[in-house]
């Protein structure tokens, strides 16, 4: 039987060095009050210390001084593993600047390996990140000096080559759910996601540690197949009458949590309502181009950023009802949120935890995928992760792209000032971006590999505002030139690599 205790009184059982699992997934299912607690804790006692803190997706809430990331930037952990940097502003920093140990691994590796953890396997073993910037041979996933664990090796099974990822040991597990119950059995009504909660309550059970949930409310109403985190696992509840379903957003929507049934045309209409204000006519271009991709009966995963857009053009060509769009925290159906609520899916038709999900994407369950880039190389390799002055974090970008039978990338030519318009199909560069966006190689920053693209005879597209590239055996093949651009000065000449062309328009 659970105690119902204080924040201050819930995080009083962490020790120093203690091996601390945050489920959590940017802004949502994030147990913000109780970072916040132990935060306190540290500031005004100097305990708990030389914490490692290991997050599936991160839990910032992209703003600088997140009070979600005070305990890393107060100076109260050593190392963090996480599968993404962005929406942590203040600890991208410190990693960057090698004041704490800083580890990015696949969200799907992750995932899996909080599972393992519950079983009590001391590795799990995939092919997911072989010749990506996680294999050993490119750096293990260590983004600097104090970085000094190896964490991921490689093995050979019945000749194929496979990495092997540490499992990690977990002393603590911080959760956040909607209700309890007066046993302290945890319902996530109010989320949009549970992530991989069982899993990582096992994995710290098992090993002896302590299990803290915030909640909102008791309820009395509970149906035991609702249960996402049985109360007799749990060590210490922490009502939070003022936690929010999704940080920075005071209005809860409640078809992010399944609570309101959305018809197909219902779900265009608020796609279409919502995403105007990230319309412009850059994305406009290079949407319009990707979702001609689109094809009925397609299972699909859009990305943030630029992709995000796709969702649009499906919307306005009425045909989001006859395909099924994915997150890779587990909704299934629905269409994707965007900005602060993205890991929730509006009208989603199932939710299923998160290990599930990247089982159907290490799987090969994906039909397609459309992705950002930072930088793409000559061969086709793509590196989405990390640049020498932005810390992204991988995400769930390797799992989706390493087995979708299609990916498309969507990106500019150029980054940096990039301007242009667009008329009846005619586009015309006004102002050129300072930074080409392709490289002659993309080093050890490898997010996509061509070589397993090859492999796998996997269909890769790289759409642009101004062209269109396909990858080949040769590298990257020019195959598509928009009406407006012209060949050699806007895109022959920027390119820092000579380049095949076998024009298809």
């Amino acid at each position: 039987m659970p105690e119902f205790v204080t924040a201050r009184e819930a995080v009083a059982c962490i020790k120093s060095g203690d091996f601390i699992g945050v489920n959590a997934f940017l802004t949502l299912v994030n147990p913000a009050q109780l970072l916040e607690a132990l935060a306190d804790r540290f500031i005004e006692t100097g305990e708990p210390h030389d914490l490692t803190i290991f997050s599936e997706a991160g839990f910032g809430n992209w703003e600088e001084g997140s009070m979600c990331e005070r305990i890393i930037t107060s100076g109260g952990v050593k190392k963090v593993i996480l599968s993404h940097y962005a929406s942590m502003p203040g600890t991208a920093k410190m990693v960057m600047n090698n004041e704490i140990a800083g580890y990015n691994f696949l969200f799907g590796a992750m995932s899996h390996m909080v599972r393992e953890a519950a079983r009590g396997n001391p590795y799990y073993i995939t092919r997911s990140g072989v010749n990506l910037f996680v294999d050993p041979k490119n750096g293990g996933g260590k983004l600097n000096e104090k970085a000094d664990e190896e964490l991921v090796s490689d093995i050979v099974i019945d000749g194929e080559r496979f990495l092997k990822y540490k499992v990690p040991s977990f002393d603590v597990a911080l959760i956040k759910g909607s209700s309890c119950d007066r046993f302290g059995n945890i319902t996530m009504e109010k989320e949009s996601c549970t992530l991989d909660a069982m899993s990582l309550v096992q994995a710290v059970k098992r090993n002896g540690g302590k299990v803290i949930v915030q909640v909102e409310q008791f309820t009395q109403k509970r149906r035991p197949w609702e249960c996402i985190v049985p109360g007799a696992f749990v060590d210490y509840i922490v009502l939070c009458p003022e936690q929010k379903p999704i940080l920075g957003i005071d209005e809860f929507e409640p078809s992010y949590a399944g609570d309101r049934f959305m018809t197909s045309d219902e779900i265009t209409e608020f796609v279409l309502a919502h995403g105007s204000e990230k319309r412009d006519t850059i994305r406009s271009v290079i949407t319009k181009r990707a979702v001609r991709e689109l094809k009925p009966g397609m299972f699909v995963n859009i990305g943030i950023g630029i992709p995000e857009g796709v969702a649009i053009e499906a919307a306005k060509k009425n045909i989001l009802s006859s395909i099924t769009l994915t997150v890779e925290d587990g909704a299934i159906g629905g269409m994707p949120a965007s900005g602060k609520a993205f890991g929730s899916a509006v009208g989603a038709h199932c939710i299923i935890n998160t290990a599930q999900m990247f089982d159907f994407y290490d799987g090969g369950g994906l039909d397609i995928c459309f992705l950002g880039t930072l930088q793409t190389d000559r061969e086709g390799n793509v590196n989405s992760h990390r640049s020498p002055t932005k810390l992204a974090g991988i995400g769930g970008f390797a799992n989706i792209t390493q087995t979708a039978k299609k990916v498309v990338f969507c990106s500019t030519f150029t980054t940096g000032g990039l301007e242009i318009e667009e008329s009846y199909g005619r586009v015309t560069i006004k102002k050129e971006g300072r930074i080409s966006k392709f490289v002659e190689s993309v080093g050890n920053a490898v997010s996509f590999s061509a070589k397993n693209a090859h492999a796998i005879d996997q269909d890769v597209m790289y759409v642009t505002e101004r062209c269109v590239f396909r990858l080949k055996p040769e590298g990257l093949v020019l195959t598509e030139v928009y009406k407006g651009i012209d060949l050699q000065t806007q895109i022959l000449d920027l390119l820092p690599f000579d380049v095949k062309i076998e024009l298809e328009n």
